[in-house]
């Protein structure tokens, strides 16, 4: 007997009619969430919109309707993240959509395994948060622990891996790769290389952009010498 994908959201405790959109429900486990829901034009998936804090239910319309009508997630072979570009709501900065397929976002994963397959995860984003080429991995990991993609008022969180090593203070990376961090962390160490003979900073952003910045009595960025270190609205611009 095949899975009743609606008659399965119909059961869903405290579930009622989302307002203004065919073939959608909300439902609150407790005040502080609400979970949007709409079929896809099939009526064989469901897309999902979290909120903590913050929901705006003319966004979540927005969004819901922006991933039915782009049939975002829904490909043979979906990414982790699909990057929907082209998105936007009035009052918020937001440029996209992104689709989360099951295994990364977990919705309903102990509760109803069956559901939880069929649902894919959209959520407002910026195109500067993601390079495309994701792991499951590391989807997994910004999905959880970065992105906060239960808050629609959020911040872009840009794309950003780090590697670096201070010998004045000394802090560094564990290894030779670089990990996802945050700007500020990037800013932060940025401050504390000059000083420190022999410490570099080594960022790369969302679109495989190496770059490296060194002090050793002077600067050097990418190889070039320069008398000043680059300066903080720079560096955010080449995370863009």
């Amino acid at each position: 007997m095949a899975f009743d994908v609606e008659q399965a959201v119909l059961e869903i405790p405290k579930v009622e009619a989302f307002p203004g959109l065919t073939r959608a429900w909300r439902w609150s486990p407790m005040v502080r969430f609400v979970f949007s829901l709409a079929l896809n034009a099939e009526g064989t998936r469901l897309y999902q919109v979290n909120a903590r804090d913050s929901f705006d239910e003319d966004l979540a319309r927005a969004v819901l309707t922006f991933a039915r009508d782009h049939r975002a997630g829904l490909g043979e072979h979906p990414r982790p993240f699909e990057v929907v570009r082209g998105f936007s709501h009035p009052g918020y900065g937001f440029d996209a959509v992104v689709a989360v397929q099951p295994e990364i976002h977990g919705y309903y994963v102990g509760r109803n395994e069956e559901l939880n397959e069929v649902v894919v995860g959209v959520f407002p984003a910026y195109v500067r948060e993601f390079s495309g080429n994701e792991t499951p991995e590391e989807a997994l990991f910004r999905f959880k622990r970065m992105l906060n993609p239960a808050d629609m008022t959020r911040e872009a969180a840009p794309f950003l891996r780090l590697k670096f090593d201070n010998t004045r203070t000394g802090g560094g990376s564990e290894g030779d790769l670089r990990g996802f961090t945050t700007p500020d962390v990037l800013l932060r160490e940025l401050e504390l290389l000059e000083g420190a003979p022999g410490s570099f900073v080594e960022y790369e952003n969302r679109h495989g952009r190496i770059r490296r910045i060194e002090w050793n009595g002077s600067w050097n960025v990418d190889g070039e010498v320069r008398e000043h270190a680059p300066t903080p609205a720079e560096v955010l611009e080449t995370l863009n």
